[in-house]
């Protein structure tokens, strides 16, 4: 997905651009999987709230108000019963908390649970249907910040009456962080607060199994490439990403920018990295073969040693509930021989 987010207007436009000409059958060109759907709350070197969340109320503690990522301060009248979501990573939350029957709409990428697949779309990658959020009555829209939700229409949307929470996470505690606000903000804080905890107990033990593996290889996370320049993305310094790629008990090679995700193929030869892991997602499916023919590329120790491995991409950039999967699948791409501890997401 690829550059926060100082640069973000022109870059974000740029890079779902390049997301659509994906879809279209090019597969040459790549952004991380939330430039489908929540690239701005994936990708971004900004740090999220640190702030802890509101008490978790019950059903009677409404009217409340909870202050979203960007620091707005969000009046909600009383509990949500027509949530409309406009990012995949929000809509898993809902689903994950107990909220899944409240939400009546998402934004085209929302694809898991199955059950949100079949709900109406009132977003696309760069609009949102404010008509059809006032049509269906809706009393909570959780949108992406950054820029990924277009500001104009949470603007238009919060002149109409109707609650905005805006949502991004920089690092694994953002995600934590959003995941007990949106508990808070639609009145299951209870079951936000069980899940984080068990997100936080199998990401700690996983990442600690990756920690003791060995030394850290030198880890190329391959965010996007494009065959026809020659553009190559890696994770931004102190991104999402790179946290991921630590967690896993990998050293993560960045572009030493906290704005920009791209990186130089001599500074990408310079770093030399040991293992290249391939993020794959339904628009994006590099083969190691392919990666291996690219030119220059050949210097590299993972190519020469034939250590380029595909992973799925998703559960590891989408700030949601099925963090731990992603880690999980990242360190078995790493470290292919380690043995993991069995946790709710896996054996």
């Amino acid at each position: 997905m690829p550059s926060p987010f100082r640069r973000l207007p022109a870059v974000l436009f740029l890079l779902l651009t390049l997301a659509v000409a994906a879809c279209a059958g090019g597969g040459g060109t790549s952004i991380p999987p939330q430039a489908t759907g929540a690239i701005a709350s994936v990708l971004t070197g900004t740090p999220a709230s640190s702030g802890a969340p509101s008490a978790a109320p019950s059903a009677a503690s409404f009217p409340l108000t909870v202050t979203d990522d960007e620091g707005t301060a969000v009046g909600v009248a009383a509990r949500p019963q027509k949530i409309v979501s406009l990012t995949p990573a929000a809509t898993e939350t809902l689903f994950a908390i107990g909220a899944g029957d409240r939400v009546v709409a998402t934004d085209e990428s929302s694809d898991f649970p199955k059950e949100a697949s079949a709900l109406p779309h009132v977003a696309t990658f760069s609009s949102v249907d404010v008509e059809k959020i006032v049509k269906l009555d809706a009393d909570l829209v959780v949108a992406g910040g950054l820029g990924f939700s277009p500001p104009e229409a949470i603007a238009k949307l919060r002149t109409l009456k109707i609650p905005v929470l805006v949502l991004y996470a920089a690092s694994v505690d953002g995600v934590y962080h959003d995941i007990e606000l949106v508990g808070t903000a639609v009145g299951d804080g209870p079951a936000a607060t069980t899940l984080t905890a068990a997100m936080r107990t199998e990401i700690g033990a996983i990442s600690q199994s990756a920690k003791g593996a060995g030394t850290p290889p030198r880890v190329y996370y391959e965010v996007g490439y494009t065959d026809a320049t020659g553009q190559i993305f890696a994770p931004a310094d102190q991104s999402f990403v790179a946290e991921m790629v630590t967690l896993a008990g990998g050293d993560a090679i960045t572009t030493d920018d906290p704005a920009s995700y791209e990186i130089p193929l001599e500074m990408l030869i310079e770093r030399d990295p040991q293992v290249i892991i391939l993020g794959v997602n339904p628009f994006y499916k590099p083969t190691p073969a392919q990666v291996a023919k690219r030119p220059g590329w050949s210097v590299m120790t993972a190519v020469k040693d034939g250590q380029i491995r595909p992973v799925q991409d998703t559960e590891i950039t989408r700030p949601g509930p099925r963090l731990a999967t992603g880690l999980r699948n990242l360190v078995a791409a790493i470290w292919p021989d380690l043995a993991l501890p069995s946790g709710p997401s896996g054996p």
